[in-house]
């Protein structure tokens, strides 16, 4: 078993059998259901986790080496220290984070496979949730479906939990992976929008729907690009192509400031791992 990766900026192209079984696959699972399955989301989460708990979770060696950010603060930090790692739980889409978290504190976010189980209708509020900047939202709270004055004010007032100039590292999975591919006619929810037969659900992202939502929050786009890899099993004769999209979004400084290679010594991270488990550091 071998996997070989590459980066790229368009998304992976179809073959004519993929694109026919994405063509015949365009009917909805029914409004009634959805409802269902947004209700039960958490329920259904707890359950996967329940019966994945030893089994399905692996080390991510990866994520060091790909994000710059987490080696700064693992390898170079004298003051990394794991009895400093509280672990807890929330929904990101309206839970408090500052019930959680010092206000001000925050210097790297970490969305590794979270989004993708949340409906696209709620992505926004888990970007503004760790944005969270009264005077920098306000803008976009104003007049938005779902947003009532009474909020406005809540985040008007809040201050903030990422700080200025910091950034949020993601990955998740990206349009026309394997998995996306395998799913059975019926599973289908919307564009690029899946559930899966335990009724949790997935979304693949392409490029340009994920920096729309974070430059609608107010972030800067600074890394947005597929990576592609291929796990080939030249004895069963299978090559598995797994689509991923890993990013770096930053929230804009409130004042110029000379670049940083990385976190200093007193950095915090805030690590968002499969919908609602966190650890800050």
């Amino acid at each position: 078993m071998a996997s070989l990766q590459r980066k790229g900026l368009q998304a992976r192209m179809l073959s004519s059998e993929e694109e026919e079984k994405l063509k015949r696959d365009q009917a909805l699972v029914s409004d009634f259901k959805q409802q269902k399955l947004e209700k039960e989301a958490q329920k259904n989460w707890d359950l996967f986790y329940k019966r994945n708990s030893t089994n399905f979770f692996k080390d991510r060696h990866w994520t060091t080496r790909e994000f710059e950010e987490l080696r700064s603060c693992r390898e170079q930090n004298p003051s990394y220290n794991t009895e400093r790692c509280k672990v807890f739980q929330c929904d990101l889409t309206k839970d408090d984070l500052l019930e959680h978290v010092p206000s001000e504190s925050v210097d790297v976010v970490m969305l590794i496979f979270v989004l993708s189980a949340i409906h696209p209708d709620r992505m926004q509020l888990v970007l503004q949730n760790v944005y969270k900047d009264g005077e920098e939202q306000t803008a976009f709270a104003i007049g938005r479906p779902g947003f009532s004055s009474s909020l406005f004010h809540q985040f008007a007032l809040r201050p903030q939990v990422l700080k200025p100039g910091k950034c949020v590292l993601f990955r998740d999975y990206g349009l026309y992976d394997h998995a996306m591919l395998r799913f059975k006619a019926g599973s289908k929810l919307g564009e690029n929008f899946y559930v899966r037969q335990d009724g949790t659900r997935s979304y693949f992202f392409t490029d340009e729907f994920l920096a729309q939502l974070f430059t609608d929050t107010g972030y800067e786009e600074v890394i947005n690009e597929y990576v592609f890899r291929e796990t080939v099993n030249k004895k069963e004769g299978l090559c598995v192509p797994r689509v991923f999209l890993q990013s770096k979004f930053r929230k804009p400084p409130k004042h110029p400031a000379p670049t940083s290679q990385g976190p200093g010594p007193e950095s915090q991270v805030l690590i968002f791992h499969e919908v609602d488990a966190c650890a800050f550091i």
